[in-house]
């Protein structure tokens, strides 16, 4: 909460004035306001900062709450199933309206090579922490996250002899969230600055076809967002409207720092705090969902792939558009969650069923415009999950998840 003539206003209000005052500023400043993309940086980096101790702490704090083997196998499956599942609905909804839509068909593209071979098989070694103090150093997320995994739970296989590193651990997250606060306090300037900078670099004259796939891309995502995660919520026996009241201050703030990684510890504050989800259940499933639940990623490419096709004119058959939807999940799930992600996934997904790199090149001119949508996607989808896991195991307030 933030204090204007001493009365309190939501925390989401001021981000959302920032935000808009930031894009007005751009649009107006023009090239002259683009040097306060230093304060955005600085911001960013303070939120990239605390990422890889949230993580670290969170998870390892996950594992200790949750001394029943069996209820941590219960939930990463659950967790699992869901992403999957949303994954998949993301990205079939995006690439439905693209198709109905018929974006891309007016540019008439024609193919000057074939697309190049992409490796079918993924180095597992790469994934193992030999070294967790050097994955933490060079934010290998997935590597630090299996060490924390495997940390926790020889904290609880050891018993009574483990419980003094339990309560090291626990004093730390408490730290941690601390910390996380105090850098918080600066989101409405970082905000800002990173509006102001966007606005000013890109401008908003794109060409009609690009245009589309952005609208296209923008009202998938918003579908999802209210639709889809609401029709969900409903089915599981819980209102929508607080998850969408509450999720907005950390919609906004991924909105404009496009990283599911940098939102994260905003994204858990929230989970915890303002949507009642244990904290057990939170450790686990929202650093899980930062690395590979990519729903805006997955409606991204499924609609790029029907864009594409659009474009130099290729019919897509029911079982190419099936398997882009496959390709689509699982490249979202391998992707990083930072700024471009969808890029460099993008080319796997293409190839899947055959179709031209060569508009890589053209997407990238609006990349950065479509990752503000799909990363708040992202999160809201990780939040989703965690709220879904928890209630399903027991784990949620509801007076809180309800409440103002």
């Amino acid at each position: 909460m933030y204090r204007v003539s001493g009365k309190s206003l939501p925390s989401w209000a001021f981000i959302l004035i920032a935000m808009l005052l930031g894009m007005a500023t751009g649009v107006v400043a023009g090239d002259h306001i683009l040097w306060i993309k230093v304060i955005g940086d600085i911001f960013v980096a303070l939120i990239r900062m605390m990422v890889m101790p949230v993580i670290f702490v969170s998870l390892v704090c996950g594992m200790i709450a949750m001394r029943d083997v069996a209820q941590m196998r219960r939930i990463a499956w659950k967790t699992l199933s869901i992403y999957i599942v949303t994954m998949v609905l993301a990205a079939a909804l995006a690439m439905s309206l693209a198709h109905g839509f018929g974006i891309g068909s007016g540019l008439g593209y024609v193919a000057s090579s074939q697309p190049g071979a992409v490796a079918s098989t993924i180095d597992l070694t790469s994934l193992m922490p030999s070294n967790p103090v050097k994955a933490m150093a060079e934010g290998q997320v997935l590597p630090v996250m299996l060490f924390a995994l495997f940390l926790g739970l020889a904290i609880n296989l050891s018993g009574e002899a483990g419980r003094p590193v339990a309560l090291l651990f626990e004093a730390g997250n408490r730290v941690v969230i601390r910390l996380v606060q105090l850098v918080l306090a600066f989101a409405p300037l970082g905000v800002f600055a990173l509006m102001a900078w966007l606005t000013a670099s890109s401008g908003l004259s794109m060409l009609t076809q690009l245009a589309a796939l952005v609208g296209t891309l923008y009202l998938s995502c918003l579908l999802v967002l209210t639709l889809v995660y609401g029709s969900i919520l409903r089915l599981s026996g819980l209102r929508a409207l607080p998850f969408m009241t509450k999720m907005l201050p950390v919609q906004l703030f991924a909105f404009s720092c496009c990283s599911s990684n940098a939102s994260l510890p905003l994204t858990m504050e929230t989970a915890r705090n303002r949507l009642g989800v244990n904290n057990s259940i939170a450790s686990f499933v929202l650093p899980l969902g930062s690395t590979i639940n990519m729903n805006g990623l997955a409606a991204y490419l499924g609609a790029v792939a029907v864009f594409t096709a659009n474009a130099y004119g290729i019919e897509l058959t029911l079982t190419q558009m099936a398997m882009v939807v496959a390709a689509t999940t699982f490249g979202a799930i391998g992707a990083a969650g930072v700024p471009g992600s969808g890029l460099v996934v993008m080319s796997m997904v293409l190839s899947t069923v055959g179709l031209p790199l060569e508009i890589i090149a053209v997407v990238a001119a609006v990349d950065r415009l479509i990752d503000m949508i799909n990363t708040s996607t992202n999160i809201s989808g990780d939040t989703l999950a965690a709220v879904l896991v928890a209630k399903s195991e027991g784990e949620l307030e509801h007076s809180v998840y309800s409440g103002a």
